[in-house]
């Protein structure tokens, strides 16, 4: 008599609700948008690594574009969290370490999401160009330059200019930094405090360029 051998029942696997399915959608957009870019990425790669097809990815999102909206708004959004959440010193040297380092950290941790944003957002975000979050941090920063000439005697119409200048400088060395990741980012972070600290701390109340003051006696 032949022994019966006893069927084990095939695991099924967990069907995904509604929600989780969306953020595997936004997690596989993500990843490949900050690989490859916007125009560099097609429904059918997302569609295809979440194992679905793709009238499920325009079912929750509408195509392409719908999917890269709002991964870019989720990573401005957390960007800008982390640099407000950093501004919280009395001390304006205290606050632009803190800002920097916040700006470094979502760098180191965030690759992913300051490579999307450091491409220049797609126009089909529809929450504006890496040059407006830059500008968003830079009003936040605004004040706290304002604040600082009045007290050296500069004039604080000024402000908004440095803070570009001062938030502009920290996100370029932030995209260099992506790639090399060399030295650590509280080293960094102490570099360009330095320089703009000091920076500030010697500014001339009238600057003049140099080359224009000589041309000018050599005539």
């Amino acid at each position: 008599m032949e022994a019966v051998s006893e069927q084990k029942p095939r695991s099924r696997r967990k069907r995904m609700t509604g929600r989780e399915r969306r953020e595997q959608l936004l997690d596989i957009g993500r990843e490949l948008f900050a690989e490859r870019g916007f125009d560099g990425t097609s429904i059918e790669e997302i569609a295809g690594r979440a194992g679905v097809s793709k009238p499920v990815v325009y079912e929750h999102f509408g195509g392409k574009e719908g999917i890269y909206a709002i991964v870019v708004d989720r990573e401005m959004q957390q960007l800008l969290g982390m640099v407000s959440a950093s501004l919280i010193d009395d001390h304006a040297r205290d606050k632009l370490e803190r800002a920097a380092l916040a700006l470094l950290r979502y760098v180191e941790e965030n690759s992913q999401g300051f490579r999307i944003l450091a491409r220049d957002s797609h126009a089909a975000s529809g929450t504006g160009s890496f040059a407006s979050l830059i500008s968003d941090i830079a009003s936040q920063v605004e004040h706290i330059l304002a604040e600082e000439f009045k007290e050296r005697g500069y004039d604080p119409k000024l402000a908004p200019m440095y803070a570009q200048s001062l938030v502009g400088m920290v996100a370029l060395t932030g995209q260099w930094w992506l790639e090399v990741r060399k030295p650590k980012r509280e080293v960094v972070a102490a570099h360009l405090v330095n320089l703009a600290w000091n920076g500030l701390s010697s500014l001339e109340p009238k600057p003049q360029l140099q080359t224009t003051g000589r041309k000018r006696k050599a005539e």
